[in-house]
Formats: C-alpha cells, structure tokens, sequence
C-alpha cells in the first residue's frame, strides 16, 4: 500500500519544539492509508490540508492510527518532551491520548491560523513562527523538565526526585502536567524511543535490549508490543515512521 511521503526538518530555534514534518499521500495513491503512532513523550499540532483545521495530538500511552485520505497533506510541529503545556495553556495530562481542535484551547485564533496555513508558500515554517510567537506570550515550561529527563535516563524514579530536590508525590504532580503521565510511564516511554532509534540503525536486538536497560531481549520484546501495539520488525518495515530529514 503506498503509504505517502513522510518528511521532518529541524525546527526554528526557540518554542521548545523537537521537529517541523509533513506528511502526504498523492492523489492517485491506492486507497487511504493508515500510519502507526508510537509513544513518543511529545505533543504535535497537525494542520489538515483537507478542512484547514488544526488538531492538538497526544502525548499517548498506547499506539493510535492516522488515516490518510489520497490528496491529504498533513503539515506538523512536534514539541519536544515537557515543553507543550505553556503554550497550550494547559496540563499536558489534560490532552494524554487526546485528539482534540486547537480551537478548543485556543480559540478563533486557531481558526485563522488554520486558514493562513492554506495560503501560506511554506505552511510548517508559518506554523512553526505562530508557535514561536506564541510562546513569547506563555509562561516558560516546568524548570525540572530537561534536568528530569537527564536523569530518567540512568536513574530510579526515586534517585531523580532526590537530585531535583523534590518528594515523589509533588515530583508526579509536577511531571503529570508537564508531560502528561506520570515519572515512571515517561521513563518507560523515552527508553522505549531509545531503543527504537538504535533498531532503526540496525543494531542487533540483543544489544539494544543491554544498551538501553531491558533485563533481556524478551523484556524488550515485551515493552515494544505494550507500548506500539505490534512487534519492533513491524515498526522497521513501516515507510512512514522513521526519522528522515527535510
């Protein structure tokens, strides 16, 4: 199935933003396709060529699919773990799962954006600058964001709470609204990414089990199904879901 023209480009700087993409499927493409989404810990807005509206996606805790009609182009920003909520104007957990309008959180001013995305000669550069000037309008995000991912990374839970001086109750609380799940499912969430990235460079199973902390290439086996809903070579065969460049 022709699964369309999936692209990404590195963002402007600023905004907090991890990737400016765009998606198509031609005209004549064989019917509508469906992508799969993974887990990612990050929150996209996506214009919709179709009706010019845009849609907040994520962040999600399970797989989900897009479909894709032939002559859909879908334009996106992707804002890198922790950093959405203050330009969203809400808790990241108040969208975990979601797929909701922009307009619900941002009014009419969606809606014009939206439009001037039509006409725009490059409509993810012009949504990734609305973004940016958006968020000079917002509160900076959470300061333990970058510092709790560093050390998520390589450390329990409880040891991170420690580092940022911070009780696990009131690191949860802080974490739910700036990344939309709780410290642990983020933790599982970013090595699951890890271990995604190094397959996609062809490591062996084995060593990407031992180099991102799975206690064998069963638990790896495990969490990819849990988390992508199918098997890691599935993900490996599907055109459309890794990473390429502009």
């Amino acid at each position: 199935m022709n699964a369309g023209r999936y692209l990404e480009r590195p963002p402007p700087a600023g905004a907090g933003l991890a990737c400016v993409w765009r998606h198509e499927l031609p005209d004549g493409a064989d019917g509508p396709f469906e992508q799969r989404v993974v887990p990612d810990g990050c929150v996209d807005l996506i214009w919709w060529s179709r009706d010019a509206r845009i849609q907040v996606a994520g962040p999600d805790t399970g797989p989900t699919l897009a479909r894709l009609e032939p002559g859909d182009q879908l334009i996106g920003v992707r804002f890198k773990p922790g950093m959405a909520a203050p330009i969203l104007g809400v808790p990241a957990d108040a969208v975990r799962d979601g797929r909701l309008p922009l307009r619900d959180l941002w009014g009419a001013g969606a809606d014009r954006l939206g439009e001037a995305l039509a006409s725009a000669a490059d409509p993810a550069e012009a949504m990734a600058r609305a973004v940016m000037r958006r968020s000079t309008e917002s509160e900076p995000a959470d300061p333990i964001v970058v510092p709790l991912l560093r050390n998520l990374a390589d450390h329990p839970v409880r040891d991170a709470a420690d580092a940022l001086g911070l009780g696990e109750r009131q690191l949860r609380r802080r974490v739910q609204a700036a990344f939309g799940y709780g410290p642990k499912t983020v933790q599982r969430v970013l090595r699951f990414q890890r271990a995604l990235k190094l397959a996609y460079k062809g490591s062996p199973l084995a060593d990407i089990a031992y180099a991102t902390g799975y206690s064998d290439q069963a638990h790896l086996a495990h969490e990819v199904r849990e988390l992508a809903g199918a098997p890691l070579t599935a993900l490996l065969e599907s055109p459309a879901s890794g990473p390429s460049t502009l």
